[in-house]
């Protein structure tokens, strides 16, 4: 395997820590940091190696049970790195960093999420929640605070009052996701990756990320589903 044997350069640190620092970073920003990365250091640089840069990167990783990710944005289909950590599954992960009962409603917030016909939750539904708390009862004051701190923390994001899962999280968390909730995850018919924003056809129930819809209708005059060919009934964004 040449992946394995490829060195690690302090571009390649410098590119790991930074990402660390972020958390996650969208596609052209990695690429502009794996370029800064490769001058500042005197590192051979190719534009279109930043997958194979990672992978050095990840090679690398490996028996620290962590793992640079790639995933899409559900909102407009871009490319995503995140830094994942294999070690734990997320949600225990997260039990260092939020108390039991903010656990539980976020926890709760994904269920709302992941069963909604959309893919999003609205906060007034997230915040009767709070009422049924088992660990600890929690005022709805206390909870918008909460969800501030989901939201800074990139593990929901928020539109008009309306949250959804932050790109971040679906990259940690998608094999969590589609284990606990067999029934309700769907992956999207087009790229095969999680979906939870998507449309549905309603036939015979396929879903696709609003990205993919887009990209896949683009080039039809009639839009059909690619599963069952009835037509697609859902508004094309």
């Amino acid at each position: 395997n040449t992946a394995m044997a490829a060195q690690m350069t302090d571009a390649h640190r410098r590119f790991l820590q930074v990402l660390m620092s972020h958390g996650i970073m969208e596609g052209s920003e990695a690429r502009k940091l794996h370029r800064r990365c490769c001058e500042i250091h005197k590192v051979y640089y190719a534009h279109d190696k930043l997958d194979d840069f990672v992978s050095t990167i990840n090679s690398h990783l490996q028996p620290l049970f962590m793992q640079i990710r790639k995933g899409m944005s559900e909102g407009d289909g871009r490319a995503h790195y995140a830094l994942v950590n294999l070690a734990e599954t997320e949600i225990t992960k997260m039990a260092s960093d939020y108390t039991e009962n903010e656990l539980e409603l976020f926890r709760k917030t994904m269920d709302l999420i992941i069963l909604s016909e959309n893919g999003f939750a609205s906060s007034t539904d997230i915040l009767n929640l709070t009422d049924q708390l088992k660990t600890k009862k929690m005022k709805k004051k206390e909870a918008e605070q909460v969800l501030k701190v989901f939201v800074e923390d990139k593990w929901l994001s928020e539109r008009n009052g309306e949250y959804t899962l932050h790109t971040r999280c679906i990259i940690e968390m998608e094999q969590y996701i589609l284990s606990n909730y067999q029934d309700a995850a769907r992956k999207c018919n087009i790229c095969h990756s999680l979906a939870i924003q998507s449309q549905i056809c309603e036939s015979c129930g396929i879903g696709m990320h609003l990205p993919c819809v887009r990209k896949y209708f683009r080039a039809q005059t009639e839009p059909r589903c690619p599963q069952c060919n009835d037509f697609w009934s859902c508004d094309i964004p």
